[in-house]
């Protein structure tokens, strides 16, 4: 639930940052079943509608004509030529004006009317190039999904730099695009999202950004709520896809430590707050934790498969026919 115990409508603050410096890209794809929570949250947040930029990849459903109609500016897409990272990079570059972007997803509802200005009044900081916020689960979220969420996004903030590396380790890039914040400035000195990234563009960009000494800030007052029951075998692939990831960026293994570490205290935890509060999914998770360390090992392989058993095996199947 929401920090404020209440309705989900946090007090409202002022902006710290001017808000017509702010973009926000949306990218979309039938996003019809998420637009009565989501259109309603984008307009409580003290934004002029034109400043959200949709990114549509040809929906078959009404929702680009839905976010017309809500005042925003949607540009359509070849569905064949989504790409995490380019399509990202595409949409800042359309809105050449704006000092900070927000990357937010169709799926990610901004809770109370300040869960924007509260994200970017991270860059009140000069030293800040990226900010990220804190994701809530789903009302109907079991015990596997809220776990992910508490471990991952906690109540405290914090801002991290290179040097934290030797404490965080791998988490200390830890970021994501569901909702995210950066200063464009920052953005374009390390290069911009890359533009072959079929994932975790995000990760790949704050490794760059620390490293090019910017620091990452968690603002765990900034609320969306935005998780998944994912099956077992979307656990999978979804660990494929950060197999594959680890496995062509080695720099940022390198510069930064390794999965395994992590995700061992991720099992522990799981494992201790399922005990707790929902022990019949213990063994589900356990299935689980073997899915996923299994996906990852495969992913660090992928150059063993063929494009058509890397469609089989990935969460993201038209990166590999494209």
């Amino acid at each position: 639930m929401p920090s404020d115990g209440g309705d989900g409508l946090s007090e409202a603050r002022s902006w710290t940052i001017d808000p017509s410096r702010v973009s926000v890209v949306i990218p979309t794809l039938n996003a019809g079943p998420h637009l009565a929570d989501l259109l309603p949250a984008l307009a409580r947040q003290g934004l002029d509608p034109a400043q959200f930029l949709i990114v549509d990849s040809q929906s078959d459903d009404d929702s680009p004509a839905a976010f017309r109609r809500f005042g925003a500016s949607v540009v359509e897409i070849d569905r064949r030529t989504f790409n995490h990272g380019g399509t990202r990079q595409r949409a800042v570059e359309m809105r050449p004006e704006a000092e900070f972007v927000v990357m937010l997803t169709q799926d990610a509802i901004p809770q109370g009317s300040d869960a924007i200005a509260r994200l970017v009044d991270a860059f009140v900081d000069p030293a800040v190039g990226l900010a990220y916020g804190r994701q809530l689960p789903r009302a109907t979220a079991r015990g596997i999904e809220r776990h992910a969420r508490l471990m991952n996004y906690p109540a405290g903030s914090e801002t991290r730099s290179l040097d934290d590396r030797t404490r965080t380790g791998v988490k200390t890039v830890f970021c994501s695009d569901s909702f995210a914040a950066y200063r464009a400035s920052a953005l374009a000195a390390v290069g911009g999202f890359p533009e072959d990234a079929f994932f975790a563009e995000d990760q790949l960009t704050a490794g760059r950004m620390l490293i090019d000494g910017w620091r990452i800030a968690y603002r765990g007052d900034a609320e969306v709520v935005h998780s998944h029951g994912y099956t077992v075998m979307e656990e999978f692939r979804r660990y494929f896809d950060v197999g594959v990831f680890h496995g062509r960026n080695a720099w940022l293994v390198d510069t930064f430590g390794a999965a395994e570490g992590e995700g061992l205290r991720f099992i522990r935890s799981e494992i201790v707050y399922l005990a707790r509060n929902d022990a019949t999914q213990l063994p589900t998770a356990i299935i689980r934790s073997l899915a996923k360390y299994a996906g990852y090992k495969m992913g660090r392989r992928e150059i063993k498969f063929s494009n058509a058993w890397k469609q089989r095996l990935s969460m993201q199947p038209f990166y590999w026919r494209n």
